[in-house]
């Protein structure tokens, strides 16, 4: 070895002097040379012994030296100007680049183990927090020699970017590697680890992504699936998954492992795959309750100590480069042995709903079994982390799922459980809660945790600007209020500048303006806090307000008023619950969703076998939806179901229960081959070059469950000999049409078809005729396919088709449908319709069937179904519902429901989306179906009809009315047209029911449908609306009656005026009050009716507060008291009275006759004169001409006016009026032509007087005797009355005779002897007589004269 030492030793010596000839200026240190050399040699320890320290420093130095310049050597040579022959040039030229070679490689030999060192971290990445949907690049610089290999981790799993396309990008240039992740999402939360190794050693370098997410957007589902596959390599993985585990039952305490065994191919060893287990959709984890193995062939999961949070479908997801693949299967964990026979099941699922510094809200749910006893509630425990010793929060149990826990340490850590109790006893300890921190949600935010902060609580922080003041925290609002604490809610304001903020809380109660700080001493960093002591039943306001260093801000706006107390509550039963067939020891359970149910947490299901009452939980953990399978049941047993919903107010009330449902085989029912018969039919509908499409018929008989698809093989045949079968598609294919590809052109080929369904694949059918794999190239369309029938009646039948697969040329624009007896040859076919039909159903008529047909139907709830009965229905009948003849699989707008023979379309929210042509077949029968057209009339009458039944009205023969009865009595009361013996009527005041009692009075007469309510009387309280609320049955009705205001007010004064009426008329009362009338003598007379006297009744007579003394002795026969008052004037104004009284008590009437009422009065005297008058008359005087009429009676009061040519008279010496007795006259002295024309005497009356009228016409220069003979003045007596008016409406009269018939019709009844001294001066001797004798009283009395 010594010897070979030596040799290198010479051999680079020579290449010294080589070198040295050619560079030149290059010093190659020998020493140097030989000290590497040694390294490389067994010997190397011995001779490096030998050296110094300092040596070895300095042969370092020196070959780093070199190695540097060595780097610019080739370019100062090239730099060297010589004049040289072109030839020594080219040859020194080939020497140096030979040298340059020679060298680079020696120098790579020489200085390779110096300049190689492990790889280094220039630059570290460094930890993001980002929000989802960003980017984030995590980057380094790495150096090292020879150059390392980067690999980056994601909590320890290296990142494949192939296997995610898109998502990772990782890039390494000059030093410089960095790995980008694209969209980031929740799962992308993680540790992050780079990589670097090289043949010297390995470094990591460690950074976070924390991934945050808005409030409110947090998604459950499953992780999306790898696709599309990734073929690393170009190895495309196969995934199988076998011996897999089943549903599995487990109790609480127990350890259950279950697993499955995986096959990959082809199998690599570097390639594992990537192993996931999920509960709900929900991936898991490791820890001490779950524990996951992989030991390359087989995963399995093992839960340590089973809990009911265990309980739900587990699945185990295999992820290789490839796709994935993955299995499912419900594990079910039922309650521990109580320790008291009856105590109810431990609650589950606990855990801090919210949590702050001085206060955690515990939140759990309700166990499914209460030991049959209602659980009384909930006692809730706490314990420090790092202790074993729990305390219980609370001394008596609550009833709502959720409690506030205070008294905490702030910044300790706490775990919580539950128990509930029930009259028995307590339950075992729910499982201990996750560990939370006491602390505000901010701090924890900014202290962190080893595991990324997945909380609501946004908090951003930003570097601190002194002397702003923040503004107004915004969208305050009450997030959650129970009985026992508020929690608000709030965004931080927009002016806040670059300093964080605090909050103070505030409250006050309604209806006041004393706001009361809740946090005083230490502001909360985060925008959301809890209150506690508040008053139950009271209602509050809250506001909030920021404050940093530089002060405290404006309030908030206060929140509405909120009342503490549990808002939430108990929701409804469940719906119908219908159970389906679905294994040996399984049950499919459906049910009707709760109405209404707010923050619902699931179902729980019962089953009881039939007639034992005796009820087993099917689930001890809520369900969300409404269908669950119910496993280890009895096989063969009948069992009975029923639901109830769960919320954190409580449990609601069993859903009715189901009918009762047989345990076995949904499939295969007995029947020994459940798969189908053979398809056929097989006919080409396109061919192409290279492909053909090919239909069939469905299957005469389907097997033990419906058709999931078929499948098509196809063969060749060359010289008539077929050859062997090939698949034409691997995956079934669900319609009776498909196109076989990659086939051979103007080859011939065969086909057959298989059917499948739930039990397997059938037989194949027989081969089908030779096609020719050709195109076809004709201009009409191909044939249609699918034909069926359905509704065969005996005069019609529906027949429907699909659409040519080739269409020709041209779109398909029509179709023409022939016809023929079965029987009869192919010549007999015959046209259906003439012009072509665009639709791809038609009625044929002519045909031979049955008369079956869907009914509609509206049930008492108003729910519109479709009916169809079928009478020939078979074991594996099915009823297909069609619209418009298109199968309707899942309808969105109905429900479908089978149950024996008949089938129902149940409308769900009828309107006109849902018009249309609605049909119904029943498969393996002779055609059973039906349809019914839906047409928009219709449906209005069915809505109606809906309508009326959904809510059935009460009819009404009269609404709410009142009335007022004796005593002034109140009686409200309505009659219905018809009501039942089982009708019920609730009485409401201002939404308050009243009931029977002193002040309320009931009868309800259910033979007349009258329903009546008393009161005695109305008082302020009264005021309001009434209702009464009609129930019978399911039909209601409700009629109001509103008395509020001037209504209320004037029924409330009758009322009492009704009360006192009836007290009045308990003694002597009036039946009419004191009034007056004047009689045709002008005479006032006074009287009243009055009712209910008895002999020692006395009624008194006052005027002005003086008794009047009656002569007439009262009369109380006809019940009518008098007094009469004559020749009335004004010294007779006053206030009339009149008193009944007897032992019984009295009444009063008044009359007033003072000012207005003594007018009054008056004039209606005047009009009773005015009436009285006779008509104007003219009689020739010697001074002139008299007009005068007689009155029945004159009053000084009485006031007359004198009129010529509708002018009132001017009265001069020549004109006088005036009075005499009961005569009033007009005397005209030495009349003239101008004194003609109509004169008229008016009375005034008040109203609208009574006027009399005469004209005068003649000579006015003739005397008296010559007026008498020769009636020079003709008087013309008419009515008068006003041009257009009637002559009773302006109570005018007017006479036109001449003087001599004038006088003797002159009538007087009464006067005087001085009186008729005057007229016997001023009046002829002929009309005196006349008018004594006009009358006997006038004959008696002036006779004599």
């Amino acid at each position: 070895m010594l010897f070979q030492t030596c040799m290198t030793f010479i051999l680079l010596l020579n290449a010294r002097e080589d070198i040295l000839k050619n560079v030149g200026n290059q010093i190659f240190d020998v020493q140097w040379c030989v000290n590497v050399m040694l390294h490389n040699s067994p010997l190397s320890h011995e001779f490096e012994s030998g050296l110094s320290d300092t040596e070895e420093a300095r042969a370092k130095e020196s070959a780093g030296y070199l190695a540097r310049r060595d780097l610019f050597a080739s370019g100062l040579e090239s730099e060297r100007i010589e004049h040289k022959s072109r030839r020594t040039v080219m040859r020194e030229s080939a020497e140096r680049i030979s040298l340059s070679k020679r060298n680079e490689e020696y120098h790579k030999r020489l200085n390779e183990d110096s300049l190689m060192h492990t790889p280094e971290f220039v630059i570290k990445p460094r930890s993001h927090t980002v929000w989802e949907k960003q980017c984030v690049r995590l980057h380094c610089t790495i150096s090292g020699w020879p150059e390392p290999r980067v690999v980056w981790y994601k909590n320890n799993v290296s990142i494949d970017p192939m296997a995610k396309p898109g998502k990772y990008k990782v890039v390494s240039s000059y030093s410089v590697h960095s790995l980008e992740i694209n969209k980031c999402d929740f799962d992308d939360t993680a540790q992050y680890r780079v990589s670097a190794m090289n043949s010297k050693g390995e470094t990591s370098a460690f950074a976070s992504v924390v991934v945050k997410r808005f409030k409110g957007e947090v998604d459950e589902s499953l992780p999306s699936p790898r696709l599309p596959p990734c073929l690393e390599y170009g190895v495309k993985f196969e995934t199988n998954i076998v011996e897999k585990f089943g549903v599995s039952f487990g109790r609480e305490g127990e350890t259950l492992s279950f697993g499955c065994s995986v096959i990959i191919y082809p199998s690599l060893q570097r390639f594992q795959p990537e192993i996931e287990w999920y509960r709900d959709d929900k991936l898991l984890v490791p820890s001490k309750w779950v524990q996951m193995h992989w030991s390359g062939d087989r995963a399995t999961l093992t839960l340590s100590h089973l809990n009911k949070e265990d309980e739900g479908l587990y699945t185990l997801r295999v992820i290789t480069k490839s796709g994935f693949e993955t299995h499912s299967a419900y594990v079910f964990v039922r309650d521990a042995d109580a320790e008291v026979a009856g105590a109810p099941g431990a609650p589950l699922d606990v855990h801090s709903l919210d949590a702050n510094k001085d206060y955690v809200i515990v939140s759990w749910k309700q166990p499914a079994v209460d030991g049959g006893s209602p659980i009384l509630g909930y006692f809730v425990d706490r314990c420090e982390v790092g202790v074993t010793h729990w305390v219980q929060c609370n001394d008596t149990p609550v009833k709502f799922a959720r409690f506030p826990v205070t008294g905490l340490v702030e910044g300790r850590s706490y775990v919580f459980r539950v128990r509930a109790v029930n009259k028995v006893g307590m339950s075992h300890p729910s499982r201990v809660s996750e560990p939370v921190a006491a602390m505000d949600p901010a701090d924890r935010t900014r202290k962190g945790t080893s595991a990324p902060w997945t909380g609501q609580i946004i908090v951003t922080e930003e570097e601190p600007v002194e002397g702003v003041v923040p503004g107004r925290p915004r969208d305050l609002s009450v997030i959650e209020a129970t009985k026992n604490y508020v929690v608000l809610s709030w965004k931080p304001p927009g002016d806040k500048g670059h300093e964080g903020v605090m909050y103070y809380v505030e409250k006050c109660v309604s209806g006041t303006d004393s706001w009361q700080r809740v946090n005083t001493e230490i502001p909360v960093r985060s925008p959301r806090f809890a209150l506690f002591d508040l008053a139950e039943g009271k209602s509050y306001r809250f506001r909030v307000r920021c404050c940093n260093s530089a002060g405290v801000g404006e309030p908030s706006e206060p929140t509405e008023a909120t009342t503490v107390g549990d808002k939430l509550d108990i929701p409804s039963a469940p719906g119908r619950v219908v159970p389906t067939r679905n294994t040996d020891t399984s049950v499919v359970v459906s049910w009707e969703a709760s109405r209404d149910a707010k923050e619902l947490v699931g179902y729980y299901i019962e089953s009881s076998i039939s007639g034992s009452n005796a009820w087993e939980p099917c689930n001890n953990k809520p369900v969300k939806g409404t269908r669950f399978i119910c496993h280890g049941l009895t096989t063969g047993e009948s069992y009975v179901f029923r639901v109830r919903a769960v919320n954190a107010a409580g449990i609601s009330e069993f859903s009715q229960e189901s009918e009762a449902i047989k345990v076995k085989a949904a499939i295969g029912g007995g029947i020994l081959h459940a798969s189908p018969t053979p398809p056929y039919g097989i006919t080409v509908l396109e061919c192409v070059r290279d492909s053909m499409v090919l239909a069939w018929k469905q299957p005469t008989f389907i097997g033990g469950a419906d058709i999931t698809g078929y499948f098509v093989d196809y063969r060749e045949v060359i010289g008539g000999v077929p050859g062997k079968w090939h698949e034409a598609n691997i995956k079934a294919v669900s319609e009776r049409a498909y196109r076989v590809s990659e086939l051979k052109e103007n080859m011939l080929y065969q086909f057959q078809v298989r059917a499948a369904n739930m039990a397997g694949v059938g037989i194949p059918s027989l081969p089908s005729e030779t096609f020719k794999c050709e195109e076809w190239t004709i201009a009409v369309p191909g044939p249609p396919h699918d034909l069926q029938v359905q509704e065969v009646r005996k005069d019609s039948l529906v027949l429907l088709w699909k659409p040519p697969v080739y269409q020709g040329r041209d779109a398909v624009n029509g179709y023409y449908i022939d016809i023929k007896e079965a029987d009869a040859d192919f010549e007999m076919w015959r046209g259906v319709n003439e012009k072509a039909t665009h639709k791809t159903f038609m009625t044929v008529l002519g045909a031979l069937g049955n008369e079956e047909s869907i009914v509609v139907d509206v049930d008492d709830d108003g729910v519109i179904s479709l009916n169809f009965e079928c009478s020939n229905l078979t074991a594996d009948s099915k009823f297909v519902w069609s619209k418009n003849y298109m199968e309707m699989t899942e309808p969105e707008r109905m429900t479908l429901e089978t149950k024996g023979n008949k089938s129902k379309a149940i409308f769900k929210t009828p309107s006109e989306e849902d018009l249309g042509i609605y049909s119904c077949f029943v498969t393996h029968t002779d055609g059973a179906s039906a349809s019914y057209t839906l047409s928009e009339e219709t449906l209005k009458e069915l809505l109606k009809v809906s309508h009326d039944h959904k809510f059935p009205i009460i009819p009404l023969k009269t609404e709410l009315a009142v009335e007022l009865l004796e005593k002034g009595r109140v009686r409200f009361w309505l009659q219905a047209e018809k009501i039942s013996a089982n009708g019920k009527v609730e009485y409401v005041f201002n939404d308050n029911m009243i009931h029977q009692g002193e002040k309320y009075k009931m009868n309800f007469d259910k033979n007349t449908g009258v329903i009546e309510m008393f009161m005695e009387s109305l008082g302020k309280e009264d005021e309001g609306t009434f209702t009464f609320q009609l129930q019978d049955g399911k039909a209601t009705n409700q009629s109001s009656l509103v008395l509020i205001g001037d209504v209320f007010k004037q029924l409330q004064k009758e009322s009492e005026f009704q009360k006192k009426e009836w007290i009045r008329k308990q003694g002597p009362h009036f039946v009419e009050y004191l009034g007056y009338e004047v009689t045709p003598e002008c005479c006032v007379r006074l009287k009243c009716k009055v009712a209910n006297m008895k002999k020692d009744s006395v009624a008194l007579w006052y005027k002005d507060g003086r008794e009047i003394k009656v002569n007439e002795k009262l009369d109380f026969s006809e019940g009518v008291l008098t007094l009469e008052i004559a020749q009335i004037s004004k010294k007779d104004a006053g206030i009339y009275e009149v008193v009944l009284k007897d032992d019984r008590g009295k009444d009063t009437s008044t009359l007033n006759l003072t000012d207005q009422g003594f007018k009054d009065l008056m004039n209606q005297v005047f009009s009773v004169i005015a009436n009285s008058s006779t008509p104007l008359k003219i009689q020739s005087t010697e001074e002139g001409i008299r007009l005068y009429t007689f009155v029945s009676y004159y009053n000084d009061e009485l006031h007359v006016t004198w009129h010529h040519k509708d002018a009132a008279i001017a009265f001069t010496e020549r004109i006088k009026s005036g009075v005499v007795g009961e005569q009033l006259w007009l005397q005209i002295s030495e009349p003239t032509e101008k004194d003609k024309g109509k004169y008229a005497i008016e009375f005034f009356d008040g109203k609208g007087g009574l006027r009399r009228t005469v004209e005068l016409a003649g000579q006015g220069e003739e005397t008296h005797t010559q007026l008498l003979q020769s009636a020079a003045i003709r008087v013309r007596e008419e009515t008068a009355e006003s041009p257009g008016q009637n002559q009773q409406t302006e109570g005018q009269l007017h006479s036109s005779v001449n003087l001599n018939s004038l006088m003797t019709e002159t009538r007087r009844k009464y006067v005087t002897e001085t009186d008729f001294g005057f007229f016997w001066k001023t009046t002829s001797e002929e009309i005196m007589r006349d008018f004594i004798s006009t009358t006997p009283e006038r004959t008696s009395t002036f006779g004599h004269l």
